[in-house]
């Protein structure tokens, strides 16, 4: 970004300069007459004289308006239509949600096939979904959405009151109840299953995690993959559940060099296209938001439990800074989330719907 606006500070001194000092003469008008002229003009006006000191200060303040002027310009907000789900997604949303002077409205739901219609519709301009949906969601449609940012890097946890349960090995011949068939905790599951030898574990799909999470209550000795918030809720509702593993170390433990995701934030393609400054206006309202949900949490609470993510203050409170809630974009973002998807497609290639987004998938502005 920087390095824009330096380009554009020294573009504007270059038209500067031409438009002071290339105009051509008029047709017929001789040399002679011309320095005859110029000499009149220099012993009437005294030019000022130029130092490196006024230079630098000259180049230092059109480089300053130019920034100024560029920053005014990359914030053109429009009134965006965001959907989201009921999940840590979400939950990075929730200042922007509370500041009533930017112009976005928002869906919640509890599934992502909920809101991925909505948005290849037109219905929906920027939805929060999970990453693997994301890359099936473009390959389904042509290219159609676009890739924006990462919003929540790992949040799956094994929850249970069986103490012999540590680790994904310790999975054989269980019954695992989780929710995301066909999504992210589904595939991660499955891949990390895979990885460790175990072939004979079955997963029991819920629609949502509060499903999950009141079997948790009913039967502390059953086994759950959750994500958080709902593993703090879980452990809230019943003291004799723990966290058995974290996917996200089980993950990192294979040293396959990709990071584990969870939720990406994805565009109409048409919009990035039509109108870049939206997208990054909104990213950067994006990024102030996650930053304050994660300095005022009680803020960002209220608002967690008012979308029906959690039942209670004290306990979003809790799970908030365990949620990985981020806003990574550029070149990161594409590194982070191609080499997981990666890792994905080589697993089962459906989990990313057939083949690998190219490079069209990946918004990079600069």
């Amino acid at each position: 970004m920087k390095n824009k606006f330096i380009s554009l500070a020294l573009a504007a001194l270059m038209l500067f300069a031409a438009a002071c000092g290339g105009q051509t003469q008029p047709s017929g008008q001789s040399t002679d007459a011309q320095n005859a002229s110029a000499a009149e003009n220099a012993s009437q006006t005294q030019a000022p004289e130029t130092t490196e000191e006024t230079a630098s200060v000259t180049e230092e303040e059109t480089t300053t308006a130019a920034f100024e002027s560029t920053e005014e310009t990359e914030l053109v907000r429009a009134e965006l239509r965001i959907g989201g789900l009921k999940g840590p997604t979400t939950i990075g949303l929730a200042a922007m949600m509370n500041n009533a002077d930017l112009p976005y409205t928002y869906e919640v739901a509890a599934a992502a096939d909920e809101i991925l219609p909505k948005l290849l519709q037109g219905e929906l301009d920027i939805a929060l979904v999970p990453a693997n949906a994301a890359a099936a969601l473009w390959n389904r449609s042509g290219g159609k959405v676009t890739v924006i940012d990462i919003n929540t890097l790992g949040v799956l946890y094994g929850v249970t009151g069986d103490e012999t349960i540590t680790s994904v090995k310790d999975l054989a011949g269980k019954t695992v109840l989780t929710t995301g068939q066909g999504n992210t905790p589904e595939y991660a599951l499955r891949y990390l299953l895979k990885e460790n030898g175990v072939e004979d574990c079955t997963l029991e799909f819920f629609s949502e995690a509060t499903e999950v999470a009141a079997r948790l209550a009913e039967d502390p000795t059953a086994i759950a993959v959750l994500p958080q918030p709902f593993v703090t809720v879980a452990e809230a509702q019943n003291e004799a559940l723990h966290t058995a593993f974290s996917l996200t170390e089980e993950w990192d433990a294979l040293g396959n060099g990709s990071r584990m995701l969870t939720g990406v934030t994805i565009a109409r393609t048409a919009l990035v296209q039509e109108d870049p400054l939206a997208i990054e206006a909104f990213l950067a309202d994006h990024a102030a938001s996650v930053e304050s949900v994660l300095t005022d949490v009680d803020a960002a609470a209220a608002k967690v439990v008012e979308l029906g993510i959690v039942p209670k203050e004290p306990i979003a409170k809790k799970a908030i800074p365990e949620c990985n809630i981020v806003c990574i974009t550029g070149d990161e973002m594409k590194e982070a989330l191609s080499g997981y998807l990666q890792v994905l497609f080589d697993a089962a290639p459906e989990a990313v719907g057939g083949a690998l987004p190219d490079e069209t998938f990946y918004y990079i502005p600069y």
